[in-house]
């Protein structure tokens, strides 16, 4: 037994041994596999990072290449899609013959005999300008396409002279992938080359035929110009012979006029389909003094307590509201062209008179009425004629008779405003003395032979007196637009309830009438056929260089210099005025003060700096010529500027520093009053009685001022009150303290004060000290306190002094009667006389 049990012992053991080895076995054979493949990955890992850089570092130009074909594909894409919609050129293209068939047609016309009359030669130079404006704006266009073109032919250029897309790849797929990109770009680059070059082809060619054109418009405009300036010529001499041996005529009055009608239809067909931005311009200011005029008029119409001032102040307005704002519009609208077609500059001029017969009807008397109808019938007939562009012996009689109807109604008028000058419009006997004098020269020029002269001077004569007439309604229109403004934005918070109506007034209505005044001068230029000329001289004339002390510039710098200092001058006034209009909304001193209305004076300076700096450099004038300017400054200081320099430099103390500002209440050299204006060489005072005193600046720096109301507006009052002797003076000063106390007129910090000022054999003197809270109240406040003060004693029954009585008491000699003292006194008197 112990032997099988030792077999059995035996073979477990051994079998275990057996075990044990082979697992140790399996183990080690595992950890060498792992170790194996984790190298083999070690090894790949080091293989594809060492095969990456070495692609990387061979195929750097590889990369750089494949990115700039794609930039080159897409320039070429990016040109090929604008092509493809086309450039601006197609509606130049399809309206340049039609301009190139109206420059031949009025080559044509120069050379034939129409060109004779001085109406047809303004016509076709208005053409020729029309044109030359039209071809500019052609050339302007066509050449930023043409930039862009050539532009796009650059970037084709460089394509083909770019050499490093020329080196392929050394790797065969590479450089297989890379050729065929390289032929795909190469072929858009053939098609985008033929079509850029196509479209520039075309667009140089449309280049040549413009500047052909352009070249023949130009020369015909001198050729125009050269028979305008002969014709002056010969108008002056005489360009027919006298009135009773007229000469053969090219066409009768019907073909005349059926000639000028065909004419000026096609030059306002042309005009209304050109200059579209300026008639949108013209649209726009026409909507906005219609909607401006009849919007407040309606917010009037609304204000019961509005009407009846407005009614007074602004009849054009209300009465006829669709007129008013029309004949507005219908003068200021031409101003808005350059050389519109005469046809539509008469046209609306005669809509303009009949719109002021309308408004002026019940304005004027009846004599000064009749007028005005007959002058408008010689208006009327004055325009059809200035229309004609052929030459007629009929016109001429018809202006010759015109002219002494003219004189003939014009004499007797002005004989009636003679007799009765009121009722009648300003200046009304000067206009018509003017305009008989057109009248007798248009009658003369007529006569000798000079028709085209003649006639120039009687539409002259006409045209400006009603456009005289017309500008005057317009004034008068444009303030009562104003007033209707003003009323209809009264209440509220509007800023115009502080603004100062009669001086906004007098200040438009300047402004107004300066430029009624240069719109008339250019009237009359225009009607007397020399605005172009007068134009052409002020041009030359600004552009003349002048030398003064080794520093040039022209006249046109000087005015422009001149014109910003005067328009910098404005502003601040305005700005100034603003401040002032500021104030008036406040009533608390030391509210205002937070509105540090002082700094305006900053504000101007400012802007007069700017504006000055602004002058010199529109006037080309060289800067470093200002230091000679400065010198002599510098010396005119020395030899007699000091005050002014020292009042300039002391406003500009008084402006940074502050210690016045806008509404204190100041003294100063015995001046004590408000302040109302900080200038910049002196200041302004307005003083309790009104009068407004002007006090350099430098006196504020060098003179001792007293600012009562720097810090606040406080300010203590000093009142004395004289009773009679022999009073209860603790009763007295208990009821003057009782008056000041608690009151809403008195401040209660400090409190009010009472003592006993004087103690004489006849009164007493109380002395009064107490607190106010606005010292613009002073007056009002002592004046009522003295009052109470008065009715109180006179009630508590303490006595006043005896108003200054004084008792006489006589001592006589006993014995002397009372006559014989006064005669006795009586004799002394004489002896001593």
């Amino acid at each position: 037994m112990i032997t099988r049990l030792t077999k059995i012992v035996f073979v477990a053991v051994l079998s275990l041994l057996s075990l044990g080895t082979i697992s140790a076995f399996s183990q080690t054979k595992a950890k060498k596999d792992v170790k194996k493949k984790r190298e083999a990955q070690r090894s790949a890992m080091h293989l594809r990072d060492s095969m990456m850089r070495v692609i990387t570092r061979s195929d750097t130009s590889i990369n750089s290449l494949l990115q700039r074909m794609e930039q080159y594909t897409a320039n070429f894409n990016q040109i090929n899609s604008s092509l493809s919609e086309g450039v601006d050129t197609v509606d130049i293209g399809e309206q340049l013959p039609a301009v190139i068939k109206r420059a031949d047609k009025i080559n044509s016309a120069v050379h034939t005999h129409k060109a004779g009359t001085l109406r047809f030669l303004f016509v076709l130079r208005d053409n020729l300008d029309h044109m030359q404006d039209q071809l500019e704006g052609w050339q302007t266009d066509i050449l930023d396409v043409n930039t862009k073109l050539v532009q796009n032919q650059t970037d084709l250029i460089k394509f083909t002279k770019d050499t490093l897309i020329k080196k392929a790849p050394s790797d065969s797929n590479l450089r297989k992938t890379y050729l065929a990109q390289l032929r795909q770009v190469r072929a858009l680059w053939r098609q985008t080359d033929s079509l850029n070059r196509g479209v520039l082809l075309k667009v140089n060619l449309l280049q040549d035929k413009m500047a052909i054109c352009d070249e023949k418009v130009l020369d015909e405009s001198d050729e125009v110009d050269s028979k305008i300036k002969g014709f002056a010529s010969k108008a002056i001499a005489g360009e027919s012979d006298y009135i009773w041996r007229v000469r053969p005529q090219y066409r009768d009055l019907n073909e005349a006029i059926s000639h000028t009608a065909r004419l000026d239809s096609i030059l306002l067909s042309n005009f209304f389909k050109t200059d579209l931005g300026v008639h949108i311009a013209a649209l726009l200011f026409l909507a906005a003094i219609f909607i401006w005029i009849l919007y407040h008029r309606g917010k009037v119409l609304k204000k019961e307590d509005s009407v009846d001032a407005a009614s007074q102040q602004a009849a054009y307005i209300l009465k006829h509201p669709v007129m008013a704002p029309l004949l507005v519009v219908t003068a200021i609208i031409p101003y808005f062209y350059n050389h519109p077609p005469t046809a539509l500059m008469e046209i609306l001029f005669l809509v303009s008179i009949a719109l002021t017969m309308v408004l002026i009807k019940n304005e004027v008397g009846k004599p000064a009425y009749q007028f005005l109808k007959r002058l408008f019938v010689l208006g009327f007939i004055y325009a059809v004629s200035n229309l004609l562009i052929d030459i007629s012996n009929i016109d001429r009689y018809i202006i010759l008779l015109l002219s002494v109807v003219s004189f003939v109604f014009a004499f007797a008028f002005h004989r009636k405003v003679k007799t009765s000058p009121d009722g009648h419009l300003p200046y009304t006997a000067l206009a018509l003395k003017v305009f008989m004098s057109l009248q007798v020269i248009s009658f003369i020029l007529n006569v000798t032979g000079r028709f085209a002269l003649a006639k120039i001077f009687g539409v002259t004569a006409v045209f400006n007196l009603w456009f005289l007439i017309v500008l005057f309604m317009v004034l008068n229109i444009l303030m009562q637009a104003v007033f209707i403004h003003f009323e209809a934005r009264k209440g509220g918070n509007s800023i115009v309830n502080w603004m100062d109506y009669s001086l906004v007034q007098k200040k438009f209505k300047k402004t107004l009438l300066i430029l009624a005044s240069l719109l008339w001068v250019f009237g009359l230029c225009q009607n007397l056929d020399i605005d172009d000329w007068v134009k052409d001289n002020i041009a030359d004339l600004l552009k003349v260089s002048q030398s003064v002390g080794g520093a040039s510039f022209t006249i046109g710098g000087f005015v422009i210099f001149i014109l910003v200092i005067w328009l910098s001058s404005i502003v601040s006034r305005i700005i100034s005025y603003f401040y002032d209009v500021s104030a008036q909304r406040v009533s608390d001193l030391s509210v205002l003060k937070s509105k540090n209305r002082t700094s305006a004076l900053i504000i101007r300076i400012g802007v007069f700096s700017v504006g000055f700096l602004l002058a010199v450099a529109a006037s080309n004038f060289p800067l470093d010529k200002l230091t000679i300017i400065i010198s002599a400054f510098g010396v005119g200081i020395g030899f007699g500027l000091q005050n002014i320099v020292n009042n300039l430099v002391s406003g500009l103390i008084l402006a940074f520093e502050k210690p016045i500002n806008i509404g204190d209440v100041i003294e100063v050299d015995g001046h004590t009053g408000t302040m109302k204006e900080i200038g910049i060489r002196s200041s302004k005072v307005v003083t309790g009685d009104g009068s407004e005193v002007i006090i350099p600046n430098g006196d504020f720096i060098s003179h001792q001022v007293v600012n009562w109301t720097l810090s606040n507006s406080n300010r203590q009052i000093d009142l004395r009150v004289i009773t009679a002797y022999g009073i209860d003076i603790n009763k007295t000063r208990e009821l003057l303290k009782g008056l000041l106390a608690n009151r809403d007129d008195v401040m209660s910090k400090p409190a009010p004060a009472v003592f006993i000022n004087n103690i004489t054999e006849s009164n007493v003197e109380f002395r009064l000290l107490f607190w106010e809270a606005d010292i613009s109240t002073t007056g009002e406040l002592r004046s009522r306190i003295l009052t109470e003060i008065y009715a109180m004693l006179g009630k508590e029954g303490v006595p006043l002094p005896g108003g200054g009585q004084t008792n006489l008491y006589l001592h006589f000699p006993e014995g002397v009667p009372l006559a014989d003292a006064v005669k006795k006194t009586k004799k002394e008197d004489k002896e001593t006389k």
